[in-house]
């Protein structure tokens, strides 16, 4: 087959569209650079790029994996002029257009389906090449058992209908239990949901002093406590301010009083808050607490978590939206929040977990007679409606009227459930120690 040289961009063997070739590899290890844990799960291999000087980058990238060396522009240019090969790939200014050209990984998975699928073709043709050149029987044998080889690279064995059909069919003839997901800890709330249902994105929102934080920290602390993983992203508070949260839920220890612990702790508080460090110590929790976090930061940390605990129930805080860095330029905000959610969408069903993603609301709400929060109340609310599997609001009337008959109590308030109903669930909220209990089972002391 026709080879054809272009300096370092020259392509190993033509193909159909060349031009397409090239800006997929280029996307493929630009999103390498953006995110380098990548380089530990991707399956591609040097042959499948068609491109000489991308194939040398990617063997450069592989290696420093295998050595656990991070992966960056820096380290890539050093291995490459070990190997004195840094001017057959166009030198650093070609690695630094890779590293600037891609704004999301997000779509990882999509180009590196599609560099297979170039791939398979290349080997297709070559071997038609091959066939057309020297029709014999052998060629044709070679040629048909490529057509088989690339036919099943690449590919994910899928169930066929009659597995899922069985499946479907065990689920009505067996009691899988009343939760299909991660338990919230909180009972009603379960009976709604189900529990948290792998790769759903679940919206909680609320205007300031509602209990967002502590709420989603309650949620993350019933994932552990059931023998599972959490990672928290708090983009506002310091991680020891929220291991303190942690600590005052686990051991019931008033929050004001880690102010000044050594003079307003009692030497029961200093029993109770022993306890807790030992049972905080024991679970598998991550608090992320970079103030400037992208969705690749986020990504990268999750992946990370997922390697490092395999089968473990895993649930993601991200406190909150408003926050998270976007990586590009966007004409208007609404379309730079709208990018995030559809992210982290994406990012909720590669890694099957469920993410919670805590949101601010628009002063709407002060404006109104009944406060209670609505759709459109989320800011930005059309990306954030459309993303979500469930879209829940906190409100707390004692906030917002002294004379309230609901002291101490939170509305939860699923406005939307993809596959679930909607309605409002009471909870207790003992705010001293950051806990959200079942109405019934009222903190007394």
């Amino acid at each position: 087959m026709k080879e054809t040289r272009t300096d370092q961009n020259q392509l190993i063997h033509t193909n159909n569209d060349p031009y397409q070739a090239a800006e997929v590899e280029n996307t493929v290890l630009g999103s390498i650079f953006l995110e380098p844990d990548l380089a530990y799960e991707t399956n591609l291999t040097v042959e499948h790029f068609s491109r000489a000087a991308n194939r040398i980058i990617f063997e450069a990238i592989q290696k420093l994996a295998e050595q656990n060396v991070p992966v960056d522009v820096m380290t890539v240019t050093q291995k490459l002029l070990e190997n004195e090969q840094i001017e057959n790939v166009g030198g650093v200014s070609y690695l630094t257009e890779l590293a600037e050209s891609v704004p999301t990984t997000a779509n990882f998975p999509y180009y590196q389906a599609m560099l297979i699928e170039q791939y398979k073709k290349r080997l297709m043709t070559r071997a038609a090449s091959d066939y057309l050149a020297n029709p014999t029987e052998e060629t044709a044998e070679k040629m048909y058992s490529t057509f088989i080889e690339a036919q099943e690279m690449g590919q994910k064995p899928s169930q066929s209908k009659i597995e899922v059909l069985g499946e479907i069919f065990d689920e009505i003839y067996e009691d899988a239990g009343e939760l299909t997901g991660i338990s919230s800890g909180l009972m009603e709330l379960d009976r709604m949901t189900g529990g948290w249902q792998s790769s759903d994105l679940i919206v909680i929102a609320g205007r300031p002093s509602m209990g967002k934080t502590a709420y989603a920290l309650g949620l993350a602390k019933a994932c552990c406590e059931q023998g599972g993983v959490a990672d928290i992203f708090s983009l506002e508070m310091p991680q020891k301010q929220l291991i303190k949260r942690f600590l005052s839920s686990i051991g019931n220890i008033e929050g004001s009083k880690w102010r000044n612990s050594f003079k307003l702790f009692t030497e029961q508080d200093k029993k109770r808050a022993q306890y807790a460090m030992d049972i905080y110590n024991k679970w598998s929790i991550n608090i992320h607490d970079n103030p400037r976090q992208t969705v690749a930061d986020i990504r990268a940390a999750v992946r990370k978590t997922k390697r490092e605990h395999p089968g473990k129930k895993h649930i993601v805080v991200i406190d909150y939206l408003q926050l998270i860095t976007p990586i590009g330029k966007f004409e208007r905000h609404d379309l730079a929040v709208g990018h995030i959610t559809r992210e982290l969408k994406q990012m909720a069903r590669q890694f099957d977990v469920p993410v919670m993603l805590l949101s601010q609301l628009s002063r709407a709400v002060e404006q109104r007679q009944d406060k209670r929060p609505m759709m459109s109340d989320l800011r930005d609310s059309g990306s954030i409606e459309q993303d979500a599997d469930i879209v829940s609001f906190l409100y707390r009337d004692d906030y917002y009227n002294s004379e309230s008959e609901a002291k101490n109590i939170v509305e939860v308030i699923l406005a939307k459930q993809r596959n679930g109903p909607v309605g409002t669930v009471q909870l207790a909220f003992v705010k001293e120690y950051s806990q959200f209990l079942n109405l019934e089972r009222r903190f007394d002391g």
